[in-house]
């Protein structure tokens, strides 16, 4: 699978949640010293399969795997390492999002964070909105300078190294912040008019990269996940709240999917538009149901028997 049929999963993944035939399980997470546990899941019961990706997300690395079962029997179906699969998802869901939400003759895109996310959120936007020019950003000038040159033999694009976040985002319509930050970077003084944000790094609740500001100017609030959102994004808590302060109104926030169903793309009079990425079942799922008929129809992967079942010990 390539990341532009990817894409095209992951919309149909999203129009099957829309319509009530896939349901997303609620992401749970736990955290030890700067570390993170993750687990989320989906069932497609039309589609035959139910199954969860789990992966932990430590300082040493991560081994994330997805976990297929039949959905009538529960007996497995398939394990398949997600890594490539989760850049490919994360990549892919910000080019749907873009292309629902983001200018349609827009061809600058400012990327801040230079990370393993980074090339597959470049390669989803080039997919759906053909890119003139990607503005890099990152605090060290040498993983600018490493990204732009990796970037640069696999893509046909002006590649100009930024030196602030604010040179970045200057004028772009469209921006994509994939990093690690704790603190907001991304304030509303330095967004153009009409700009479209896809958020995708600040995914647990001691994350930030949008500053508030940001959200006084937003016509349109999306996220993949909204249950995940209202517990673990503090930037969409910030703005949107559980309580009755004023401004808090989580109704002003709508899930990718019903964009989708409802097929209600960018207005004249949108201005600022964020989409933020937490990362949902729905969407691992939607790749590895067709990874798994790919793999079956080519002869690809390796058999495994079924886990076989044994009896409890009960006494010693």
């Amino acid at each position: 699978m390539n990341l532009p049929e990817a894409i095209e999963a992951l919309e149909k993944g999203l129009a099957l949640e829309a319509n009530g035939e896939a349901q997303n399980m609620v992401k749970t997470h736990v955290a030890w010293d700067h570390n993170n546990l993750h687990a989320i899941g989906a069932a497609y019961p039309g589609e035959g399969f139910v199954g969860t990706k789990t992966w932990a997300h430590t300082s040493g690395g991560a081994c994330p795997l997805l976990i297929l079962f039949d959905a009538q029997t529960g007996q497995l179906a398939a394990i398949i390492e997600a890594f490539a699969l989760g850049q490919m998802r994360t990549g892919g869901i910000s080019g749907v999002a873009t292309k629902w939400l983001a200018p349609e003759k827009a061809d600058v895109l400012a990327l801040i964070g230079t990370g393993k996310q980074a090339l597959a959120q470049l390669a989803a936007v080039h997919a759906v909105r053909p890119l003139r020019q990607v503005r890099v950003f990152s605090p060290r000038a040498e993983s600018r300078r490493a990204f732009i040159e990796k970037a640069g033999e696999r893509f046909d694009i002006d590649l100009v190294e930024s030196t602030s976040v604010a040179h970045a985002l200057e004028g772009a319509p469209m921006i994509t912040t994939v990093t690690r930050a704790t603190q907001a970077f991304v304030h509303a003084v330095d967004v153009a008019p009409s700009a479209h944000i896809n958020a995708v790094g600040a995914i647990t609740g001691e994350r930030e990269e949008l500053a508030q500001d940001v959200f006084a100017r937003c016509s349109r609030a999306v996220v993949d996940d909204p249950a995940a959102a209202q517990r673990l994004s503090s930037e969409f808590i910030q703005a949107f709240g559980t309580g009755n302060r004023s401004g808090h109104d989580w109704s002003r926030v709508s899930s990718l999917s019903k964009v989708i169903a409802s097929g209600r793309r960018r207005e004249a009079g949108d201005d600022i538009t964020v989409f933020k990425a937490m990362g949902m079942g729905v969407s691992d799922l939607a790749l590895g149901i067709e990874l798994y008929h790919r793999a079956t129809v080519q002869g690809m992967g390796q058999m495994i028997p079924q886990p076989q079942r044994s009896t409890p010990r009960l006494t010693r």
